[in-house]
């Protein structure tokens, strides 16, 4: 990587950190809280009743889930907005003209998007460690889940961005589609529980292979196997660049032409 690329991702990284530090009271606070609440109703008061799930207590059963949770929703969240953000006020056009490669400003955004997410998830995880001991046996697999769910869930809030027209356009996804499908994705049960038709219905869902690889890095269980996680995982990142540098290519072309009969 060239010096002036990796300034400039630098730079719009360190933007969207300071972005996210000074508004903390919308990034870090609500999530924590919200999680907290998951911690004292479904792990102390339902899980206390409900015992075991799948042989593991259950609220280092839910943990987890609850973390990758607060990350895709963090990073998805970050990017969508901050993107959407740049379009609204018309200056992401300086940086569609700007002789920085496509790449470098996708990464650039991709990268706070993945950032915040690692910030929530780990307030998420000390939060946690209140409530029941935290192990980690297998570091390298959390960390490397964590990595990809970021990263896949910080270049779908992006691709939201470039199609949102209008701020209500940013909520539709997270409200009809991650919400629902974080929810059904094994964060509070075992797929084990389901009748036959929705077991399999859930492993349609990436959430659910996503969950099961980061609790298999904390708790050394899943209900998928590691080979199937990740080659979905990665493959979803490989698919979603692609997508995000071809519109970041469509909206350059466009903002180019634009731009030259102004200076003309």
């Amino acid at each position: 990587m060239s010096s002036p690329n990796l300034v400039a991702i630098r730079t719009i990284a360190r933007r969207e950190v300071n972005r996210i530090l000074r508004i903390w009271g919308q990034t870090p606070v609500p999530p924590a809280i919200t999680m907290t609440l998951y911690f004292l109703i479904f792990g102390n008061l339902i899980g206390s009743r409900i015992g075991t799930m799948d042989g593991i207590t259950y609220m280092d059963f839910i943990v987890p889930g609850l973390v990758m949770m607060a990350i895709i929703q963090n990073a998805y969240g970050n990017i969508s907005s901050s993107f959407f953000g740049a379009k609204f006020g018309r200056h992401v056009e300086e940086l569609l003209v700007s002789p920085m490669p496509n790449w470098v400003i996708l990464g650039g955004y991709v990268a706070g998007g993945v950032l915040r997410g690692l910030m929530v998830g780990a307030i998420v995880l000390v939060i946690a460690m209140f409530f029941t001991p935290v192990r980690i046996p297998h570091p390298l697999i959390t960390l490397s889940t964590v990595l990809l769910g970021a990263t896949i869930f910080s270049l779908a809030g992006f691709v939201n961005a470039v199609y949102a027209k209008k701020f209500d356009d940013i909520a539709i996804v997270p409200t009809f589609i991650l919400t629902p499908l974080t929810y059904l994705g094994g964060v509070f049960y075992s797929v084990k529980l389901l009748p036959d038709w929705a077991e399999a219905a859930t492993h349609l869902n990436p959430i659910f292979y996503m969950v099961n690889a980061f609790r298999y890095g904390l708790l050394g269980q899943s209900d998928v196997s590691m080979l199937m996680a990740y080659t979905l995982m990665i493959g979803f990142v490989v698919a979603l660049a692609a997508l995000g540098l071809w519109l970041l290519k469509k909206a350059s072309d466009c903002a180019a032409e634009n731009a030259g009969p102004a200076r003309s």
